[in-house]
């Protein structure tokens, strides 16, 4: 029989190999389960892994699902490395996103090119403040970041309800519960014609590059991730736990924001109710799978945006529920965490 027997020291190549096995794991899952479906499993794995890359089309819409991912991971990661848990980025999504449309809405034709700008500094702010209210409930009143950052996003999703139905509704809509379209001066710049890659892309790889130098090369980065691992050491170090609540939360609420206004101003091009669509909390499997590290976390993004074109392809085209996506999600999370054994444990076989 095999037994778990610890490890003297946690494995680097199992730190980096089960991402991999977790992978491989949850496609035999896959497998079998399209085979229980009664479903081609070799056709429905070509709609999560192959379909999605097939063109250079297919690569376009990869990258427009991947960048909201990437960048809200890229804020949880900060979260997570500070020991902070913010589990409500879903509702710093959707506030920003508010934001951005508030002030897309004033634009008219004869407004320039310049309102790009306010409207995703107003989606970053809305990140921040929803972030803020967690960041505030913590500090003075010790209440639990995962429970109310949670919460909160369930109150966001009201708030948009209630706006595009009441006062942002479109008067020539139809009736449906979405604002007007936006006008094209207030609309993110697409970076290629007959693609809707935007510039959301490029704010997407500065982040990444600006995590990897906030992280590894100065000394704020360095005392959030002293603060996550060994608080007791941060306060001897006389690092601040209270700076490192406040730094995290507005940096991932900001970069949530951000997300929400990318989307907003970007591919939806206006305020609907459907604008939640779970990357919020898709994000924290992003930054997990990346192992918190800038450059893991593009590769996981790009793996999971395969999960959700892969999700709306096998609904059109095999008739499969919408939810296949989420279940992916849900079985990579589980096998991650299930392979993440072996970073400090081996295989041992004993008689």
């Amino acid at each position: 029989m095999f037994k778990l027997e610890a490890r003297p020291e946690p494995s680097r190549v199992w730190t980096y190999a089960s991402p991999l096995l977790a992978l491989l794991v949850t496609v035999l899952i896959g497998t079998l389960m399209f085979t229980a479906l009664g479903k081609d499993p070799g056709r429905g794995l070509q709609m999560f892994f192959w379909l999605p890359i097939n063109s250079a089309y297919a690569w376009g819409e990869l990258l427009v699902k991947a960048t909201p991912l990437l960048i809200i991971a890229l804020g949880l990661a900060v979260c997570f490395r500070s020991n902070v848990w913010n589990i409500g980025a879903e509702g710093q999504y959707i506030v920003g996103a508010i934001l951005a449309a508030g002030v897309a809405l004033t634009a008219d034709a004869t407004t320039g090119g310049w309102m790009v700008v306010p409207v995703l500094l107003a989606g970053v702010l809305g990140g921040m403040l929803w972030a803020g209210i967690t960041a505030v409930l913590r500090d003075r009143f010790h209440a639990n970041e995962i429970l109310v950052s949670l919460m909160l996003v369930y109150v966001a999703v009201q708030l948009l309800s209630y706006l595009v139905g009441g006062p942002w509704k479109d008067p020539m809509g139809f009736n449906f519960p979405q604002s007007k379209t936006f006008e094209a001066a207030a609309r993110i710049p697409r970076l290629f014609s007959g693609s809707r890659v935007n510039i959301g892309v490029l704010f997407a790889l500065l982040g990444v590059a600006a995590l990897w130098v906030f992280l590894f090369r100065t000394r704020a980065g360095f005392s959030l991730q002293v603060g996550g691992l060994a608080p007791a050491a941060a306060r001897y170090a006389g690092f601040s736990s209270r700076r490192a609540l406040w730094t995290a939360l507005l940096i991932s609420g900001g970069a949530a924001g951000l997300a929400g206004a990318l989307e907003v101003a970007g591919p939806i091009g206006q305020l609907t109710p459907y604008v939640p669509a779970g990357y919020g909390f898709a994000a924290i499997i992003v930054a997990y799978v990346g192992r918190l590290h800038p450059v893991g976390m593009v590769l996981s993004a790009l793996l999971m945006s395969m999960f959700y074109i892969g999700g709306e392809l096998a609904q059109s085209r095999l008739g499969l529920t919408k939810s296949l996506t989420g279940v992916f999600q849900g079985l990579l999370l589980f096998c991650l965490l299930a392979c993440d054994t072996l970073v400090n444990y081996r295989l041992k076989w004993s008689k």
